[in-house]
């Protein structure tokens, strides 16, 4: 070990901690000594490198039967008071089964990473729990040989990873067909609002080909297990994200069944299942529109955003699409006012907070005549609103809204929807955050955000919304 460490001393000169950081690993290397060490250069998202101790080797797991788990770890230059970044390391003959501390790119996720904390927290003690939860939950599996050509590509791109390379821009494209006009979308989950959205597109006729991701343990069960009994035309249920490839519209459903106590929890639990999911279909799918509808629609939206690299076009949330929709037709057919009805939409954050606004003044020029025009158009509003209040968003209503969104993409409608889109530049909101807001949607998602009126008292909700979803979201572990 000597010779070891007057080596490992002469790499880790520019380590602000080296003598702690040689000790660490010294435990590290009596405890698991089939571990390697070598100094490599690790690639950020942001594109800045940096010269990082790693070692890789094998975790010993029993679940059932024994296993060594090949895996992947780098120091920090700010080791031990930053936590290392892991990795799973699977060879061309294995799969990553993502689940709770695994994604799949194959980065690891565990409280002991999250709670990091010298000199409570240690490598050794890092590893013994990786071990653990592994052995709760087993973070690969054996594929077949079919199951490893499909998977070759991705399993390609998970080692340029772990060899440092994390600029999400890397990626190649899966596949060498082309695909031509052939309009394929995938649902991801399984549950009630997964399958709506399935059986509305079906309706609509919108899509060629619609997969559903049944990300759930287990065997089918309920609503997919019926699909699959009586056969919807040109659907696919499938395990596996490899089946998503070459989508045009990526609809995100997935919601965390966690045992969270307080909102945060949730929120965050929500944002630890997306970190196992918008890496692979963005992988398999690197042109498609992700729709999310996924709740809190706003903040999902956002994290899908920042994890998936794409561009803020091709991002959107369900907003107030089926809101607007319903404000619209109260106006028109309840109250029978069809020319406010034209330009009005719900906008803002979903839920108690969103607020009506509309895209073009049609009050008098008259000063007089179009005070007297905005107050009655408010009273109008407001009853709508009220009727609005009273109707509920099931599954099968956010499906058919969710099928209406896709629609205008596929086809590229050019049409008008409120959706959730990066809102930072308007109102004066300087965060980045999504809200619900009048946006012109075709084949590369928002081509363009509609402009609205100037109103003060709607500006100030819209910016109200935008602090609070701010603070929430500054909370959160990406």
């Amino acid at each position: 070990m000597a010779l070891a460490e007057e080596a490992l001393r002469r790499q880790l000169g520019k380590y602000k901690f080296r003598d702690l950081t040689i000790e660490e690993l010294k435990d590290v290397s009596k405890t698991y000594p089939n571990f390697t060490f070598s100094m490599n250069t690790y690639t950020f998202k942001d594109g800045s490198q940096k010269d990082l101790l790693n070692f890789s080797g094998t975790v010993p797991v029993k679940y059932g039967s024994s296993y060594n788990i090949p895996v992947r770890l780098w120091i920090l230059d700010s080791h031990p008071f930053a936590p290392p970044l892991c990795f799973l390391k699977p060879t061309a003959s294995m799969g990553i089964a993502v689940g709770k501390h695994v994604d799949a790119r194959g980065r690891i996720y565990l409280p002991y990473l999250q709670n990091w904390s010298h000199p409570k927290s240690t490598l050794t003690g890092l590893i013994k729990e990786m071990i653990a939860k592994f052995e709760e939950e087993l973070p690969l599996y054996s594929l077949s040989s079919s199951d490893a050509a499909r998977q070759s590509e991705l399993l390609s791109y998970i080692a340029k990873i772990t060899e440092g390379e994390t600029d999400m821009k890397s990626r190649s494209k899966i596949g060498s067909r082309n695909e031509g006009c052939f309009n394929k979308i995938t649902v991801v989950g399984a549950g009630d609002l997964g399958i709506a959205c399935v059986l509305a597109v079906a309706a609509k006729d919108v899509a060629d080909k619609v997969v559903l991701l049944d990300l759930s343990e287990g065997a089918a069960k309920g609503g997919t297990m019926d699909l699959e009994i009586f056969a919807v035309p040109n659907v696919e249920i499938s395990k596996d994200f490899s089946a998503s490839a070459d989508s045009k519209v990526v609809v995100l459903t997935v919601n965390s069944l966690g045992n969270a106590q307080t909102y945060l929890d949730v929120i965050q639990s929500n944002v630890d299942l997306f970190r196992g999911i918008i890496p692979a279909v963005s992988h398999y799918s690197q042109s498609a529109v992700l729709l999310v509808a996924s709740h809190p629609v706003e903040v999902m939206t956002f994290v899908s955003w920042k994890l998936s690299s794409f561009p803020k076009s091709r991002v959107i949330g369900v907003g107030a699409n089926l809101d607007s929709e319903r404000f619209r037709y109260i106006l028109t057919n309840l109250l029978k006012a069809e020319v406010l009805a034209k330009d009005a939409w719900v906008i803002g954050e979903q839920g108690e907070d969103k607020v009506p606004s509309w895209s073009s003044c049609n009050v008098a020029a008259n000063q007089t005549e179009a005070m007297a025009a905005r107050n009655s158009r408010e009273k109008v509003a407001n009853r709508a609103m009220e009727v609005l209040k009273g109707k509920g968003q099931r599954s099968w209503s956010v499906g058919l809204s969710v099928a209406d969104l896709v629609d205008s993409i596929l086809k590229d409608k050019r049409k008008v929807h409120s959706v959730s889109t990066l809102a930072k530049g308007c109102c004066n909101i300087n965060s980045e955050v999504f809200l619900s807001l009048p946006c012109i949607l075709g084949t590369s998602g928002v081509i363009e955000m509609v402009r609205l009126e100037d109103d003060p008292l709607v500006q100030e909700k819209l910016q109200s919304s935008a602090g609070s979803i701010h603070d929430l979201q500054q909370q959160l572990k990406l």
